[in-house]
């Protein structure tokens, strides 16, 4: 079943009420999500594909993964601009949080050796993004850079959700290895898991809006179920 979202704008998040619950669940699903990339770093098994992006970056500036994660949704958000996509609260707070939280948590998580930690640590992470996505999703504050771009190149093109999905996570895989970033299972993993471990998830965390809210907004959009950072 689609979950549907209100495509609200900056202001109309804040008017839409429901404050405590809905910037405590953005915030901490926003930690969440930066919480496990780090732990597929450490798993060291392979990235999520945006993630492998971001590694053969890093590999050409004096900056760590976490502030490449930022500097890259910075440059994605620009790229919303010919697509004429709506930021809202999320958005911002997307692209300043994940990068920040994936740094501290890498921090006190030390590099992992045994096989079978590092395997748990890939399994953990992928799911820990699936409930992450559904819960920064869920708050109602808008979509991710990332997502953004997926839903902006979809509204522009008329192509499937499906197809400007996976083109995109293969055109940021091969430039990621085209740089010298890491490609493993847990990328594999990622890709195939991460959309239907957050479909089920996804309907518990959305914050139902007052009807009085939602009233002047045009249409809503379907939830994407992708992992943004991808995570």
């Amino acid at each position: 079943m689609t979950t549907l979202l209100a495509d609200l704008g900056p202001i109309a998040q804040l008017r839409a009420g429901r404050l405590p619950r809905r910037f405590a669940q953005l915030f901490v699903g926003l930690f969440l999500y930066g919480a496990s990339l780090a732990l597929m770093v450490r798993g060291n098994l392979g990235l999520a594909p945006w993630d492998v992006l971001h590694s053969g970056l890093i590999r050409y500036v004096p900056i760590d993964l976490g502030q490449m994660v930022i500097v890259m949704s910075v440059v994605v958000l620009l790229l919303w601009i010919p697509l004429r996509e709506k930021p809202g609260i999320g958005t911002v707070a997307n692209a300043l949080m994940i990068g920040s939280s994936a740094d501290l948590v890498m921090a006190e998580l030390p590099t992992q050796h045994h096989l079978a930690v590092r395997l748990i640590l890939t399994v953990a992470g992928i799911a820990l993004c699936a409930l992450a996505t559904a819960m920064y999703i869920g708050a109602q504050f808008g979509r991710g850079p990332r997502d953004g771009l997926m839903t902006g190149l979809v509204r522009r093109t008329g192509w499937s959700i499906r197809l400007v999905r996976t083109g995109l996570e293969i055109a940021v895989v091969i430039l990621g290895l085209l740089l010298g970033g890491g490609l493993g299972l847990g990328t594999v993993a990622f890709a195939l898991l991460i959309g239907p471990l957050t479909q089920p998830l996804l309907p518990f965390w959305v914050v139902r809006l007052p009807e009085a809210a939602t009233a002047s907004v045009p249409a809503t959009v379907p939830a994407p179920v992708t992992g943004e950072a991808s995570c």
